[in-house]
């Protein structure tokens, strides 16, 4: 679905916006947070919009939503921050603007930097 929900049930409207984040778009995600939609907003297992924008890879999107005041190192409810879904995925672009953002390479469990280790990933920007 890639219109803009009907009514105003506010969790329809939260899912739309975070398959905006899973697709990468930026500009739609964008003008809905000015317009007042919580750049930290979660879904039901926590994860953020930026999480889900990081892990598939949409580093515009990443960037947008760090401007934007969201927030790099929180944590979804199984304790996995961006930075790390990042890594795991290898989205170079993803874990540049993240570490640019100052995300902390050891939020979470496993941290990105143990992420890192495992997949032989380098954290360098």
């Amino acid at each position: 679905m890639s219109d803009i929900p009907d009514g105003t049930d506010p969790a329809e409207l939260a899912n739309w916006l975070f398959d905006r984040a899973r697709q990468g778009e930026t500009e739609r995600l964008a003008a809905y947070i000015d317009a007042g939609a919580p750049a930290n907003l979660t879904d039901a297992e926590g994860n953020t919009l930026l999480m889900l924008a990081a892990y598939h890879g949409h580093a515009a999107t990443v960037r947008e939503l760090l401007a934007r005041g969201a927030d790099p190192d929180a944590l979804n409810d199984r304790g996995q921050s961006p930075l790390a879904g990042a890594v795991f995925k290898q989205e170079a672009d993803v874990i540049a603007a993240l570490l640019e953002a100052g995300a902390d390479v050891d939020a979470g469990a496993p941290s990105a930097r143990a992420t890192a280790q495992m997949f032989g990933v380098s954290l360098e920007i």
